[in-house]
C-alpha cells in the first residue's frame, strides 16, 4: 500500500491511529487492505482532494 502511493508504511500507521485512509482488516497482528476499499479511498480523494490525510 505504502508503495503505491509513494508514502511511508509509518504514514498509513498514523492514518490508521487517526481513523483515516482506508478501510483495512487485521488479521493475526497484520494488516491488510482489500483493493475494493483501496480503490474506494482513491475515488473518494480524487473527487475531494481536501480529504486526503496530511503525510508528514
Amino acid at each position: 500500500m505504502a508503495a503505491r502511493w509513494k508514502i511511508s508504511h509509518r504514514t498509513l500507521e498514523r492514518w490508521r491511529w487517526a481513523q483515516e485512509g482506508p478501510r483495512y482488516l487485521k488479521i493475526g497482528g497484520r494488516v491488510a487492505y482489500r483493493l475494493s476499499d483501496v480503490e474506494a479511498f482513491e475515488r473518494e480523494v480524487q473527487s475531494f482532494p481536501d480529504k486526503l490525510p496530511i503525510e508528514d
